[in-house]
């Protein structure tokens, strides 16, 4: 039939030439901008998870960045801490060389304290300059707060780490449970507190070993003032039990308090009476072990070293001194962690779960030491341990400490570069690897198949454009009908 108020063939080749004309389009565009998914309507279910992988791309890559500034951050402290550490180690040699006063001068000496003064200034010049893009970090500005302390009970606090979660602090309970001794021997001086015959004995503590020996008569006193001499030497000092009493008897008792101090003697000659009790009524032996405290705290068992209490949980990473008092009372202390300390993002969600709380204490000379040996800023001229003043023993306590302090801040930051930052990183590397990889998947374009298609869009508008153009052309047919 022929028809010419409605041409089929032409409206169905212009249906297929927009088809291909649409199909064209769209491999152009993805071709020009290299993506699958340029809009919703190409691929929503595609669109939502391919946005989705985006987000989570995006926090990645901050996570890592985060990571990485962190670890600068770290190794920018780790060196100023090493050159304290070498200014340390100096002033350790200063006060050995002031405590041989047989072969220095007293100018020498006075040379030395200069030296020292000039150190512990150093000292406080890193603590307050030490910086990273304008964030001091040796100062204390990084040091966690605390409130409610006992200074009569608890010392020497370091908060490590501490998650705050949603709580705007921390409480901390101290729960002693069993207490802090030393170790301790005890000596009869018979009826009258003198030495019934004559004795050599051997004195052992943690800190060395000296052999004492009396006549016949002689006094517990002065067996005590003896041992005490030496006190130093052994780690082992002696007291009378009851000091208006000489014939109570004689306690031989460690320095410190914890597991890790002792008390031995062991008789050399003579001395048929001599004989160590663990206590004044007790059993006999020769040689006695201190006990670390036992507590808890926060209703966790703490690790004690002798007078040393340290926790870590996933809440917080603290230690603390207790008192010598304190550590033997069974009783309970109280105090806060109000705030502070250093925050480090290093996941992709800003969660608890992913940021990690660390805290970085303070190296001026007034923080460096104990409440026990002293402080460092107590070395310097005028101070109470100057080597001027020939407190070079007692110099070189604090400074012991004080090194000790610092390399264990040293062992924490490298601890937490390489067993958190770098694994971080590391792992942060991986998850962006792959979740680019899913995206790209999801949302790129495929070039050899964009291309292929292109060129059969080409096609097939091509072969449209002329199947229409015929299509227009047939109704001119039926004019031969008129003829």
């Amino acid at each position: 039939m022929s028809r010419i108020n409605t041409n089929i063939p032409s409206l169905v080749a212009q249906h297929n030439l927009l088809t291909s004309q649409s199909d064209l389009n769209t491999r152009l565009e993805r071709l020009s901008t290299g993506l699958r998914i340029n809009k919703g309507a190409d691929d929503p279910a595609g669109l939502i998870v391919s946005e989705r992988l985006r987000s989570e791309i995006t926090g990645v890559r901050t996570a890592l960045s985060n990571a990485e500034r962190a670890s600068n951050v770290i190794a920018t402290t780790e060196a100023a801490l090493d050159e304290v550490s070498s200014l340390l180690n100096s002033l350790r040699g200063l006060t050995v060389e002031a405590a041989n006063t047989g072969a220095f001068s007293k100018e020498e000496i006075e040379a030395n304290q200069l030296q020292l003064d000039s150190a512990i200034e150093s000292i406080k010049r890193i603590s307050n300059t030490t910086s990273f893009a304008g964030l001091k970090l040796l100062n204390g500005s990084l040091d966690y707060l605390t409130s409610g302390q006992n200074p009569a009970a608890i010392q020497d606090v370091n908060i490590f780490g501490a998650s705050f979660g949603t709580a705007s602090f921390i409480p901390v309970t101290v729960e002693v449970l069993n207490s802090a001794e030393s170790g301790q021997l005890f000596i009869s001086g018979g009826g009258a507190g003198t030495f019934l015959s004559s004795v050599s004995f051997e004195v052992q503590g943690n800190k060395g070993v000296q052999v004492f020996s009396f006549v016949s008569g002689t006094t517990l006193s002065a067996v005590t003032f003896a041992v005490n001499q030496v006190a130093d030497a052994t780690g082992v000092s002696a007291s009378l039990v009851n000091p208006a009493n000489q014939a109570s008897g004689m306690l031989l008792t460690s320095a410190k308090l914890g597991s890790d101090q002792f008390v031995s003697v062991r008789k050399v000659s003579g001395g048929t009476f001599f004989q160590t009790l663990d206590a004044p009524a007790g059993g006999a032996v020769n040689r006695d072990t201190g006990e670390d405290v036992l507590s808890l705290v926060n209703g966790n068992l703490a690790l004690g070293n002798g007078t040393e209490i340290s926790l870590r949980t996933a809440t917080i990473n603290v230690q603390m001194n207790l008192t010598s008092v304190a550590a033997q009372a069974l009783s309970s202390y109280e105090f806060s962690v109000t705030g502070g300390g250093a925050k480090y993002q290093v996941g992709a969600t800003v969660s608890t779960a992913e940021q990690i709380g660390f805290g970085i204490q303070s190296v001026a000379p007034s923080r460096l030491g104990n409440e026990s040996v002293g402080f460092l800023n107590e070395l310097v001229s005028g101070g109470a341990k100057t080597l001027t003043a020939g407190k070079a023993r007692e110099a070189q306590d604090v400074i012991s400490v004080a090194i000790d302090q610092i390399s264990r801040l040293r062992g924490r930051l490298g601890a937490l570069e390489r067993n958190t930052l770098q694994t971080t990183i590391r792992s942060q590397q991986i998850a962006l690897e792959n979740l680019t990889a899913s995206e790209s998947s999801i949302r790129d374009a495929d070039f050899a198949a964009e291309t292929a298609a292109l060129t059969r869009a080409q096609i097939l508008n091509q072969a449209g454009i002329s199947t229409l153009a015929l299509a227009n052309s047939t109704s001119q047919n039926v004019l031969a009908l008129l003829q």
